[in-house]
């Protein structure tokens, strides 16, 4: 037994992770529209009692629709749906920095934070897809360091407007007649390069006093923002190597900023095949990848590593030589994760678009339930991840597999909780509540105020 738990999320994609699983007949995708699908999904995952359910999101249409159901719900409509549905689970939307306005943003977190009794994440992005930027009339899309140091200031402002109020502010006293004491409500007047907000927020001071702040990137920026803003990290990995490597490093550089590497928690990304014997679990992966389209996977490759593999056999070798990372594509981890999966491995072009099918770069196992049990408890235990954002190759057939068979191991082992002991994401992933920045510089009899969670 441990007193450390694990901490699993539901990651979900329309359909499934797998790029093909809505050809699968055990997927249901003429449910994808239904909110109904979502709500059932978030209400089983919050009877085996995982920490929280998220969505990702992005202002622009992939452009490989054609092939897979890569369209985007935006995340507060759907998890508000969500919440009116559940109790306990966490709701983590994502929300970009370089497409929003910071006033916008703190307002629709604080408003799910309040909605779901506190139970609200924000998932921190930049924005990788180019095509973004003809959405929002810009010529262009701002480049990789542009867009962080747009990130660190909009979470800064977000930040300060969340702690405009303080959790006293808000009076009710009918016999006094007074409803907010305004001295504990503050404009927070900042001037910045990209920003200029007056404050106070218009919604006083949430639940759990900010949403948990999630952050997905794991470049060098996004490095250097995550130990300074993130209290969880959503992060792909192929090997425990290079999970340990992030995790360690991830945990040393918050430290360097004074932060108790505790209070961030570290999440890789996991898309399961489950099967009674490992060739039955290898047999549904593969029923999964003989349903993929070549020129999805295809498309992905250029997108990622500059490839044109026109004319090329699929069965033979991956041309290493062709990989040209430019622009953007020098700072992105996931492009780095592909280079890496080429040289370690040597893959057939075939085989590498399969690797990606799954869940485009994040780590796929196919085993028994002790089998994946086994790996997810080596990782966990080993210095390689916190816990784990459990995708499913499709749904709801890959998240019952995961509950019902492997979720039962986890717990005989001690490693993951029988029920919930708290009613908040913050509680669940086991973060303490920050008070407001102005309650804690009046506390310490300071002037100066916390800009950022720590």
């Amino acid at each position: 037994m441990t007193d450390r738990r694990l901490r699993l999320n539901l990651f979900v994609y329309p359909g499934g992770h797998h790029e093909a699983a809505w050809r699968h007949p055990d997927s249901e995708p003429d449910r994808v529209l239904d909110i109904s699908f979502y709500q059932e999904l978030a209400r089983t995952a919050e009877a085996a009692k995982l920490d929280a359910v998220f969505f990702a999101d992005g202002p622009s249409l992939a452009d490989n629709i054609r092939y897979a159901s890569r369209f985007r719900l935006e995340p507060f409509t759907w998890l508000s749906a969500i919440a009116a549905v559940t109790e306990r689970i966490g709701l983590i939307g994502t929300a970009s920095t370089t497409y929003l306005e910071p006033y916008n943003a703190a307002r629709l977190f604080a408003s799910l934070d309040h909605l779901s009794r506190g139970r609200a994440g924000w998932n921190i992005v930049t924005t990788g897809a180019p095509d973004a930027a003809h959405n929002f009339g810009l010529d262009e899309h701002p480049v990789h360091a542009e867009r962080y140091d747009r990130a660190r200031e909009f979470v800064d402002v977000v930040t300060d407007l969340w702690d405009s109020w303080e959790d006293d502010a808000l009076v009710a006293d009918r016999e006094s007649g007074v409803f907010a004491d305004a001295d504990h409500i503050h404009r927070i007047d900042h001037v910045g390069r990209h920003f200029r907000v007056r404050g106070p927020l218009n919604t006083p001071r949430t639940p759990q006093g900010r949403p948990v702040y999630v952050q997905a990137g794991s470049s060098e920026d996004g490095r250097s923002f995550a130990a300074r803003y993130a209290e969880a990290i959503f992060t792909a990995h192929q090997t425990i190597e290079s999970a340990q490597e992030f995790y360690a490093d991830i945990k040393r550089r918050a430290s360097g900023l004074g932060r108790d590497p505790g209070q961030l928690l570290v999440l890789p990304g996991i898309s399961p095949f489950i099967g009674s014997t490992e060739a039955e679990a290898r047999a549904l992966q593969e029923e999964f990848n003989d349903l993929t389209q070549p020129a999805y996977s295809v498309d992905l490759l250029r997108r990622l590593l500059g490839v044109d593999l026109t004319g090329h056999d699929l069965d033979g070798p991956f041309p290493r030589d062709l990989i040209a990372l430019q622009g953007d594509r020098v700072n992105s981890s996931r492009s780095q994760l592909v280079v890496d999966i080429v040289e370690r491995e040597a893959p057939t072009i075939r085989q590498l678009l399969h690797r990606l099918a799954g869940a485009r770069g994040h780590w796929t196992v196919a085993g028994t339930p002790e089998q994946v049990a086994d790996r997810i408890t080596e990782w966990f235990t080993q210095g390689a991840a916190d816990g784990f954002n459990l995708m499913p190759p499709w749904l709801p057939g890959g998240l019952d597999a995961f509950i019902e068979h492997v979720l039962p191991i986890l717990r005989a082992r001690g490693l993951f909780r029988e029920d919930y002991t708290g009613t908040t994401l913050r509680e669940h992933y086991g973060l303490t509540r920050p008070d407001s920045s102005w309650t804690a510089a009046r506390t310490a009899g300071s002037t100066s105020r916390e800009r950022h969670p720590a």
